[in-house]
């Protein structure tokens, strides 16, 4: 019976610490686990990242040089064309319009009015022979009765002076003959119409069938605009013509990012279809914004940053004008300095702070950072390489409490 007694005593003690060793081991602090990344060193820039696109140097819109028939092109695009060589076009000149009944009168009596003043001018011009040829008649008899001493020097002078001013006269009614039938033609180009086949006609073959349109630079058929037969007026675009090998890229930047930005910045063109990205460099910034209305339908002030491609034609085979790109403008960049990653920063007392891991415990450590591009921060004051620190530290997480670093699991 003593035996069993104090068995008893012995089993309720054993009871008690198993339950309080698994109350003080729930209880008991444990480490947050975190992530921890670290302080390093190494180059760093500062981007303005932005989608673009590719368009050619100096483009050429080849337009119609009259009014008159653009018969089919025959050029594709990607064909290759020569400055002053290649026929991109051809054209027949338009066909007169027809005349309404009240035009077609008054030019009608305008003709009338042209042949009159012609016949008019006929008529002074052979007055005017006829007073050219009395007047050398009196000439040449003046000249022979001066010669025999019959008639004075003065005679003689006025024969003369009057045979000149006859010939003027002559001149004068020959000239107004060649006035006069130009006239009589504009007159009679006012009656051209679809019914004057023939005299519309006549003047077409001055012109020739076809008039050719020359390419008015060397490079390729970027677009054709107008393939078939059609009419078109003077200036009407036909086709566009540019060099390919010299292209740069378009890209339209917040105005806070165009501040930043500087002609002659380096820019990284990335996703462009092909191996690698391409290098340019910043050649022009628009003096003036554009409202623009975003994907989400908000209105934004945008810039036109023009970016010259520098990375030879060669190596970038196949991209060609109006293709998209996605372009990084360097504005700011470091071969060496210290990196803290960005995602460890936080506010704390109007400043920046991080939470460094030493000893197995987070500790608050104030930082000035220089410019950070979403990835890392440049890191002037604070740590030094190689320090851990907190990557997005939770809210809850205090100085001087235990971390660990958190196991990812494959």
């Amino acid at each position: 019976m003593a035996r069993k007694t104090l068995s008893r005593p012995v089993l309720t003690l054993a009871v008690l610490a198993v339950i309080g060793g698994g109350l003080a081991y729930a209880f008991w602090p444990r480490p947050v686990m975190v992530d921890i990344g670290a302080v390093t060193e190494g180059p760093m820039m500062l981007t303005i990242d932005e989608e673009g696109r590719t368009r050619v140097r100096e483009a050429f819109m080849v337009s119609t040089p009259i009014d008159g028939r653009l018969l089919r092109v025959e050029v594709h695009p990607g064909d290759p064309v020569e400055r002053g060589a290649t026929v991109v076009a051809r054209m027949r000149p338009a066909n007169p319009a027809a005349l309404d009944v009240r035009t077609r009168e008054q030019a009608m009596a305008a003709v009338e009015a042209a042949q009159a003043g012609l016949r008019v001018a006929e008529a002074a011009l052979r007055a005017a022979q006829a007073e050219a040829d009395l007047a050398q008649s009196d000439l040449d008899r003046t000249e022979r009765l001066a010669a025999s001493g019959t008639a004075s020097l003065a005679a003689l002078d006025r024969a003369d002076g009057a045979a000149r001013a006859a010939q003027a006269r002559l001149a004068t009614a020959q000239a107004a003959i060649e006035q006069r039938k130009a006239e009589l033609q504009s007159a009679q180009a006012q009656l051209i119409g679809f019914d004057d086949r023939g005299l519309a006609e006549a003047l077409d073959g001055q012109f020739g069938d076809e008039m050719p349109v020359y390419a008015p630079a060397d490079g390729v058929i970027l677009r054709v605009i107008e393939e078939d037969e059609t009419t078109l007026p003077a200036g009407a675009p036909i086709l566009e013509i540019g060099d390919t090998s010299d292209l740069e890229v378009v890209v339209e930047l917040i105005s806070s990012d165009a501040v930043t930005v500087r002609r002659g910045n380096p820019v990284i063109v990335e996703n462009w279809g092909g191996e690698g990205a391409l290098a340019g460099v910043v050649t022009r910034i628009d003096p003036y914004g554009q409202t623009k209305v975003s994907a989400l339908g908000v209105e934004e002030q945008r810039v036109t940053v023009v970016v010259a491609l520098t990375t030879p034609p060669e190596q970038r085979a196949g991209l060609g004008h109006g293709f998209a790109v996605d372009a990084r403008i360097v504005v700011w960049e470091a071969d060496v300095t210290r990196l803290l990653p960005s995602s460890a920063l936080f506010r704390e007392s109007g400043g920046w702070a991080v939470l460094a891991v030493e000893d197995g415990r987070a500790a608050l450590r104030p930082v000035v950072i220089g410019p950070d591009n979403g990835r890392a921060a440049q890191l002037l004051e604070g740590l030094e390489p190689g320090a851990q620190v907190v990557l997005y530290p939770p809210a809850d997480l205090a100085d001087g409490q235990a971390v660990a670093q958190r196991v990812v699991q494959p």
